[in-house]
């Protein structure tokens, strides 16, 4: 028998992490994440992956087990149980989490959740399921052992080796050395910091220097870091509570976490000391903190809102200090940088930076040291690096090697590449369908290029729509051409060009007439080439062109 393992997100990409296992007809999914557009994609909410395999074989699924809470694990969730069904297999933190989702979607009633632990097991037959704790810069984090009569696989979730984590949640060494000496055929292990040299520090380096920047600070104080990181959220908390200052919540992500955190037991907050937004301008500066989205120059997000002076109840003043407690992902720089700028424009003081150079961040992914770690702990057959652009695969490979992983026994494969394994053999010969899902609004999967291709040439050279009425009875224009313009130019400086066009219009349906062409698309397709010829040849420009035609 065959046991096969491939990805349907999370491989050459940071983001919408998808993994499949399969053995005969029982089909284990690890994860369901969504990624957040670059600009390119205009009006896309969300990239999820595409589930056309799984739709296909959605009698097979025997569970969604999900390793943490992070967006890029859990934020296809939703969209994945509004076409399938399977049970979900969480930790408590993560289901806290994936609740308020199903709940906001109308889809908790009717999906099954099973909480677990690094202690449960479970037994579908052939196949079997243990887990074991990893530490990471969220609650809550499991690796996945599925054991088969082909060979174990193991999937490490995103982890670093945390020696002093601030929760007091240890990786278990021991347990992931004992799962080694049982034998990996293949371990999936994230690359995310591949390129990086060391050991990843300790969470609770930041710790100091954040108490150290409280003391400090003379205004109110706001720290922006990632809603999920429930450490520092923990350590802003005990900050304040050192200095005296009351707390203040901004964003809906922030609340939504605290409230699961503090409603689980993984946030301890003293009694009152919680306070409404609008309530910190009515206090002493120095008594308030704010915790806040938007560290990483999300255009909505909190912090976005208040660098400019448009967020309702709280406002940023000279002297008040700003502490981005996250590094910006990588391509989020621009955003992040431009409100750096608009802050300290406020008069604001800014810690800012790497986490390395500011000591307000610290990785919650592990270095080339820890990923040596996991490599020796679990001693696989096969490797197959994930989580993470080609690079860091490349760089993870390497790592593998210097270990004692076979170069040959490495797969660097893309989404839907699938690697089988029969007789304690791999291969990768064949694939499945794997690609991009875009989420805009309520609809998912109904934009795909054609629609991107038309929104970049709106968002570019803007449209023209032309308009003429004809005579069904005569054949002849009754009122018309009127040519609106929308982000191609200003009409009013402009008149010339409109006047030719229209006239060119009109010239074009006369013709066509001449010829007994009379059917709307090829009129409509004749008026598009000709007005669109003469635009570019007068302003080398190529608007969207609609004409639209109303026979009386």
């Amino acid at each position: 028998m065959t046991l096969s393992i491939f990805a349907l997100g999370g491989i050459n990409e940071i983001g919408k992490n998808m993994y499949v296992v399969q053995y005969e007809d029982d089909i284990f999914v690890i994860d369901c994440g969504g990624k957040f557009p670059d600009e390119s994609l205009l009006g896309i909410d969300l990239i999820i992956p595409e589930m056309t395999y799984l739709e296909e074989n959605r009698e097979k699924i025997r569970g969604l087990i999900l390793t943490h809470g992070h967006e890029d694990h859990i934020g296809g969730v939703p969209y994945f149980f509004k076409k399938l069904k399977a049970p979900v297999y969480a930790t408590n933190f993560t289901l806290g989490l994936i609740e308020l989702k199903l709940s906001e979607h109308k889809l908790l009633r009717g999906t099954e959740l099973k909480k677990i632990n690094s202690d449960s097991e479970f037994d579908f037959g052939k196949v079997k399921l243990s887990f074991f704790k990893v530490s990471h810069s969220i609650p809550d984090c499991l690796g996945v052992v599925i054991y088969t009569p082909e060979g174990n696989v193991v999937h490490t979730g995103d982890f670093k080796f945390d020696l002093t984590p601030a929760n007091d949640e240890q990786s278990e060494i021991h347990k992931m050395a004992r799962i080694g000496t049982e034998g990996v055929t293949v371990l999936l292990s994230e690359s995310t910091n591949a390129e990086r040299p060391g050991l990843t520090p300790s969470e609770r380096m930041v710790e100091s220097h954040l108490e150290e920047a409280f003391m400090r600070a003379d205004g109110k104080i706001f720290v922006s870091t990632f809603a999920s990181n429930v450490n520092r959220l923990q350590q802003v908390v005990e900050a304040a509570i050192k200095t005296n200052r009351k707390l203040a919540l901004l964003g809906r992500s922030m609340v939504n976490v605290v409230d699961v955190a503090i409603e689980r037991g993984y946030l301890n907050v003293p009694e009152g000391m919680l306070i409404e937004p609008k309530a910190a301008d009515q206090l002493e500066p120095d008594k308030v903190a704010i915790l806040c989205t938007g560290s990483q120059g999300e255009p909505m997000a909190a912090l976005a809102r208040l660098s400019t002076g448009n967020f309702r109840d709280v406002s940023v003043y000279p002297g008040d200090t700003v502490i981005m407690a996250a590094s910006p992902i990588p391509g989020n720089e621009k955003d992040v940088s431009k409100i750096i700028d608009n802050l300290f424009m406020l008069g604001a003081k800014v810690i800012y930076g790497l986490g390395n150079s500011t000591g307000m961040h610290v990785s919650g992914h592990g270095y080339q040291e820890d990923l040596k770690l996991m490599l020796t702990l679990m001693k696989p057959k096969y490797f197959i690096p994930i989580h993470g652009e080609y690079r860091m695969l490349h760089h993870h490979r390497l790592l593998a090697e210097s270990v004692g992983v076979e170069k040959r026994n490495t797969f660097i494969v893309k989404n839907g590449d699938i690697v089988d394994i029969e007789n304690g053999e791999a291969r990768q010969t064949r694939n499945v369908p794997a690609g991009d899902t875009y989420v805009d609004g309520v609809s998912v999967g109904d934009v795909g290029e054609i629609v991107l291709r038309d929104r970049k040439l709106l968002s570019e050279d803007g449209m023209l729509v032309i308009v003429l009425t004809l005579s069904k009875a005569e054949r002849k224009i009754i009122s018309g051409p009127d040519t609106i313009s929308r982000g191609f130019v200003f009409v009013k400086n402009s008149e010339d060009l409109m006047k030719n066009v229209n006239n060119l219009v009109t010239k074009t349906v006369t013709e066509l007439q001449e010829d007994n062409v009379h059917r709307w698309n090829v009129i409509k397709q004749g008026i598009k080439k000709a007005v669109g010829q003469h635009i570019f040849q007068k302003t080398r420009r190529r608007p969207m062109i609609l004409p639209i035609i109303i026979e009386i």
